[in-house]
């Protein structure tokens, strides 16, 4: 299998297709790159590298039981990134991989990078607060720890509706979809699952968003029940100088995986790849 091992020691399984300018997918929690399947595909087809890892603590990669803060996610990537000496990179991250673009950046600059996208993703503080009123209540971070500490494999059975918005009258969402995400998010370390909520809820990268000079593409759906789009997608277009963003009207968190939704991002992304 293709790994990279990090400066502690950690192996980082990544997958790695096609030939061209890289393109490099973070992934979200609880997934791992498995989630880009369809995009890698897509990217590779379109004349582009295409390049996924698991976070560690997730899929194929080590199962450590430490590590689960941004600045450390941020130097695996970083490890990754010089390990293939990959340049001119676009980062396309989900979710709470959003966070780990933003630190890496916040971190380790742009040097590497020609561009970024953020899909569904979390900062720049995703916690509500006096400061951020659109947030998510602690108590709703609170009862995902616990839920996952219950009995994990029906919580993540329950979790995939709301992920999906599975809810909602005339969703397109497959039992599928159902299935693969509670398949990859029963991967993920336990510890890894409650740490991560942690990181995730409370960090904040209102300082990283500052340090993005390169061109960034937004993508966030307006009925997202898990990242919501008015504490987290609009404030982020509005702190990135030239940030755009695009709305998907009752797009869910799972966008790139739900049918419909994830050929309309596939568009959009490979669109922006060639702007």
């Amino acid at each position: 299998m293709p790994i990279c091992r990090t400066r502690d020691g950690v192996e980082i399984f990544y997958k790695d297709w096609g030939s061209g300018r890289p393109v490099v997918f973070i992934h979200g929690w609880p997934l791992n790159g498995d989630a880009w399947q369809d995009q890698l595909k897509a990217v590779a087809d379109a004349g582009f590298r295409a390049i996924a890892h698991d976070r560690r603590g997730h899929g194929r990669s080590t199962p450590v039981f430490d590590g689960y803060d941004f600045d450390t996610f941020a130097d695996d990537l970083n490890d990754l990134l010089t390990g293939l000496d990959l340049r001119d990179v676009t980062l396309v991250a989900h979710s709470m991989g959003g966070g780990e673009l933003a630190r890496y950046i916040g971190r380790h600059g742009t040097s590497r990078i020609r561009s970024a996208v953020l899909l569904s993703a979390i900062p720049p503080l995703m916690v509500q607060g006096p400061d951020n009123p659109e947030g998510v209540p602690r108590s709703v971070f609170d009862d995902l720890k616990a839920g996952i500490l219950n009995e994990r494999s029906q919580f993540w059975k329950d979790t995939a509706v709301g992920f999906f918005s599975a809810d909602r009258p005339d969703n397109k969402v497959t039992e599928g979809n159902k299935d693969a995400f509670w398949y990859m998010a029963m991967a993920e370390t336990i510890e890894g699952g409650v740490a991560c909520v942690d990181a995730f809820a409370y960090t904040d990268f209102h300082d990283d968003l500052r340090k993005f000079d390169i061109p960034l593409l937004v993508v966030h759906g307006d009925d997202d029940q898990v990242v919501p789009i008015d504490a987290t997608g609009r404030k982020t277009a509005e702190l990135v100088p030239g940030a755009q963003l695009k709305v998907y009207e009752g797009g869910s968190h799972g966008i790139a995986l739900v049918p419909g939704d994830k050929e309309r991002f596939n568009k959009d992304l490979i669109e922006f790849l060639g702007s």
